[in-house]
């Protein structure tokens, strides 16, 4: 049996928990004789919701259906739950005289790019050839009709997910995002409370999540419930880095295998990241990702008997919630000479250009090239294969 649908005006507050919810944006009647298109759509959606929750639909109009001429209330409100809500619906049955949507195509350009939006118009309605030609050219959701809307932004949502008070404010788009999964259930096994949040923005490639910032207020329990709301948390996949070595008469003469990659934030000398081999992969599993990511960028094809687990730890922990899994190899004398002589371009085209570099642990203590992370990764593999 499908869950309820609960319809929240303009102003009212949504009941403290759901497991969906689908704000309904689009051109308000200023005017008792001009009907609201909003009631089709919430019949459509009773009639259509199929998931085993409870979905909450956002509808900008008082209950009465009357308009209000001063409505700084319903303008914070419109703006807090049109951030929250897991869907944006746009249906724009523009008429210039009745139904200009003035306010939608500020509303639309702020949340066309989110993931959150599926765009609706009726053939006959003005003004909406650039919406529709932007919603065709993004992957957005675009639809002639009320019911295809519906349809489409009820698809896009599933069958939600279970939220409260604080959580609500997660939509479903980050709040199913492995790495916002893992840093809130570190939160929770803290014993923190998640009091609010804000989605600020988000990265979507070929229609996947890649990056995400999100504003949160977490009461810390362990400080008496202090709270703390002046960060942003920020998401990426996680990562896998195989760290290539050959031993050394000393730790400090440890031979190293990095690859060299201009990466947009880079703050090197020379523009460029110094880092292990390694990257997301687009694999479920850490030590497929490694390899995976070790032959793109290297050249070099590792049997996965080779890969040697060093753990997990979090990257940046004072931005990003991404970890990375780190895993070693020992690489034989013709090995490493086979990476030093063909040192690259390798990767994948002008989205990822590598060049192999061999160097000593001491030479990367000395030279300031590479970051913390990658030092701390070098670090922590020398440590348990040196097994002092």
């Amino acid at each position: 049996m499908p869950g309820t649908v609960t319809v929240v005006h303009a102003t009212d507050a949504p009941p403290p928990r759901w497991d969906a919810s689908l704000f309904l944006a689009g051109p308000t009647p200023r005017s008792a004789d001009v009907p609201s298109w909003r009631p089709a759509a919430v019949d459509l959606i009773r009639r259509h919701w199929a998931g085993p929750g409870d979905l909450v639909v956002f509808v900008p109009e008082s209950s009465t259906g009357a308009f209000t001429a001063d409505y700084d209330d319903q303008i914070g409100w419109e703006l807090r739950w049109l951030s929250a809500a897991d869907q944006v619906l746009f249906w724009v049955p523009r008429d210039l005289a009745t139904l200009p949507g003035l306010t939608t195509n500020d509303e639309w350009g702020w949340l066309k790019d989110s993931g959150r939006a599926v765009f609706g118009s009726p053939p006959d309605a003005a003004k909406v050839r650039y919406q529709r030609e932007y919603a065709r050219n993004h992957g957005i959701p675009l639809a002639d009709t009320l019911d295809a809307a519906v349809r489409a932004a009820l698809g896009r949502i599933g069958t939600g997910a279970p939220r409260a008070d604080g959580e609500r404010h997660v939509p479903l788009l980050v709040w199913s995002a492995p790495e916002f999964r893992h840093w809130y259930a570190a939160q929770r096994a803290a014993g923190n409370t998640l009091r609010d949040a804000g989605v600020v923005w988000t990265l979507r490639v070929s229609g996947a999540l890649v990056y995400w910032a999100a504003r949160v207020s977490v009461a810390i329990a362990a400080e008496g419930g202090r709270i703390k709301d002046n960060e942003v948390v920020v998401g990426r996949p996680d990562i896998s880095a195989v760290v290539l070595y050959r031993r050394g008469a000393t730790v400090r003469d440890t031979q190293l295998v990095l690859v060299r990659e201009f990466r947009s934030p880079g703050c090197a000398p020379d523009g460029y990241v110094h880092e292990f081999p390694g990257g997301s992969g687009g694999f479920t599993d850490p030590a497929r990702a490694a390899r995976a990511e070790l032959a793109e960028e290297t050249g070099l094809a590792l049997a996965p008997e080779r890969l040697r687990a060093h753990g997990v730890r979090q990257l940046a922990a004072t931005m990003s919630v991404h970890r990375g899994h780190v895993f070693s190899a020992e690489v034989t004398a013709g090995e490493l000479a086979r990476l030093t002589a063909a040192p690259g371009p390798h990767g994948s085209g002008d989205t990822e250009r590598t060049w192999v570099e061999t160097t000593t642990f001491g030479e990367l203590l000395d030279g300031g090239r590479a970051d913390w992370a990658t030092m701390g990764m070098a670090a922590q593999v020398l440590a348990d294969v040196d097994g002092r």
